[in-house]
């Protein structure tokens, strides 16, 4: 089903660019008059994030229009300029000139690649939605390739740099060992969690809550849907202009994200079973101690006030019920949150009447 959350009517007079970014047919509807109507629902949505990418902006555009008008399928390009400081903005405002298939979303500040994306995928109307990076990292003429791979039947098509680009120590190998580790904890493996380029089914999109850093767990999050997901290789470039946003400092962050990634796979709707599970054991342990002194204490006489194991029993039995404490107070913010939201805790793929 074609997801247009809004209906655009947008006439764009014809501007004919010396740079190789006039409309086609393919693209563009014409009119009687002579104006040009951008479809009011693309088929296909490609959602750039960008941060102080200016000298990559125009060719980024350039290739994305040279690589999608030839399919003949409608499409737009969405930007969406993250705070940037440099002068992306203004290049944008310009370059949407000239290129009618071209949104731009300016945020008010740096909020980070994951709410980026979520404001592309809130304005996004395709029915297939496609991401990459700003900086000519990724290639645009792996596009077709990617969305051909979502056609055989996936939900997500993730991208594969296996012929990745980037310093060794800092980049690639701490990358080799996060995938490798998300894969074991998870289940879902894939090579490379962290490449930007892939391909969605458009209701897919609506589904995922980015927030913080979880854009790298994004197949993941997909999963919990019941996405079904495939992977690409796909190539990959040294970055020839402006500056690396991504460093090794990074890695701890990563693995606090899988932390959380964790619990949502396994406790999201049920807190009270992971604290039940680690509180219970300990303030049964805990009470077997007492229960042990205290049978010394009453049947043998022995004193018991300076054993350090009274004050063991007295702490695994307070962190015991603490615990499942916490279980109960999460399994009513949980309860709550699907109650007031009116959310459901199940998603559906498709409905035979």
């Amino acid at each position: 089903m074609r997801r247009c959350a809004v209906a655009r009517n947008i006439l764009v007079t014809e501007l004919h660019s010396p740079t190789s970014m006039d409309h086609p047919a393919s693209s563009i509807q014409h009119s009687a008059s002579g104006i040009e109507t951008v479809p009011l629902c693309p088929e296909i949505s490609i959602v750039v994030p960008v941060y102080n990418e200016a000298p990559n902006l125009k060719d980024l555009v350039e290739q994305i229009l040279r690589v999608m008008r030839p399919l003949g399928r409608s499409f737009e390009v969405i930007l969406i300029d993250d705070g940037s400081t440099d002068e992306s903005p203004d290049l944008l405002r310009a370059i949407k000139q000239d290129c009618a298939e071209l949104r731009v979303i300016v945020l008010r500040r740096n909020f980070g690649q994951s709410a980026a994306m979520t404001a592309g995928f809130d304005h996004a109307t395709g029915d297939i939605v496609v991401t990459m990076d700003g900086d000519l990292q990724n290639d645009p003429e792996n596009i077709p390739l990617i969305i051909a791979r979502l056609e055989e039947g996936y939900d997500l098509v993730n991208g594969w740099r296996k012929a990745r680009q980037d310093p060794f120590f800092s980049r690639r190998l701490p990358s080799v060992m996060a995938n490798r580790l998300i894969g074991m904890a998870t289940g879902v493996r894939l090579h490379d969690y962290g490449c930007s380029l892939k391909a969605y089914r458009g209701d897919l999109t609506k589904h995922l809550l980015l927030y913080g850093e979880l854009h790298r767990f994004i197949p993941l999050l997909a999963g919990f849907h019941g996405a079904r997901i495939g992977e690409v290789v796909v190539s990959h470039h040294a970055r020839a202009r402006g500056k690396s946003k991504y460093g090794i400092g990074r890695t701890y962050r990563v693995l606090l994200d899988l932390i959380l990634m964790l619990f949502f796979q396994k406790f999201a709707t049920r807190p009270l079973q992971l604290f039940g599970l680690s509180g219970g054991p300990l303030f049964v342990a805990g009470l077997v101690i007492e229960l042990y002194l205290t049978w010394l204490k009453l049947w043998h006489g022995q004193d018991i006030g300076g054993r350090p194991l009274l004050l063991l029993g007295a702490l695994l039995i307070i962190t015991g019920i603490v615990l499942i404490g916490i279980g109960l107070c999460a399994e009513l913010v949980v309860r709550t949150y699907y109650e007031s939201s009116g959310k459901r805790i199940y998603t559906v793929r498709e409905v035979l009447e």
